[in-house]
């Protein structure tokens, strides 16, 4: 194993994702280290972290992405708006952040944890794990009812906007006056009335 910077840095670059995944570990709480016996862990999404440097120091929410190619990770809360005004995540390094409360709906990690441990604290575990499985049942069946509403009210516009079009549009026709040909006779040279005689003279 070499200790040059150039070597170091570029086994870096270039490892595979299941040793960057290894490297994406913060450090446990001090109630959490206590109770686990572990100083780090690996941070996985939905666990709730507290952030300590930087801009956003201070700052406690969940991990809402994990970026096993860059190194980084997304945190709910953590946003920064760019020069354009658009909103875009910050991308923290794990080694920035303290986990506060781990996310233990996944049976490997829980397997993981309970080695070594007394039987009390996989007790704890396995109900910690039962009460955050429904806490995601029941945030998924608010959003599909969320959805389905929101389906629903989309085809009553749309059934209303085809009901509109079915219907024929009434043409008032406007009953146009009969235009009748009047013919004109026109006097023959020949006969001349008297009438016609009278104005003549007076003129």
């Amino acid at each position: 194993m070499s200790t040059q910077p150039r070597k170091q840095r570029k086994m870096l670059y270039n490892a595979p994702l299941h040793r960057r995944r290894k490297w994406l570990a913060a450090h446990l709480d001090e109630p959490l280290l206590l109770k686990y016996d572990r100083r780090s862990l690996p941070v996985i999404k939905g666990d709730t972290v507290k952030i300590m440097r930087g801009i956003f120091r201070g700052h406690v929410n969940k991990v809402a992405k994990v970026d096993v190619k860059k190194g980084f990770v997304e945190v709910e809360g953590a946003i920064m708006t760019k020069a354009d005004g658009k909103k875009v995540a910050k991308p923290i390094h794990p080694s920035n952040l303290l986990i506060t409360k781990l996310n233990l709906t996944d049976p490997w990690r829980r397997k993981k944890l309970e080695k070594g441990l007394p039987e009390e604290v996989k007790k704890e575990i396995e109900k910690e794990a039962e009460e955050q499985l429904r806490e995601i049942e029941e945030e998924k069946t608010k959003e599909q009812a969320e959805t389905e509403k929101t389906e629903e009210i989309k085809e009553g516009e749309k059934k209303k906007e085809e009901k509109v079009e079915e219907k024929p549009v009434e043409k008032k026709t406007e009953s146009k006056p009969s235009a009748k040909k009047t013919t004109m006779k026109k006097p023959s040279g020949k006969k001349t009335s008297k009438t016609e005689k009278e104005e003549v003279k007076k003129q």
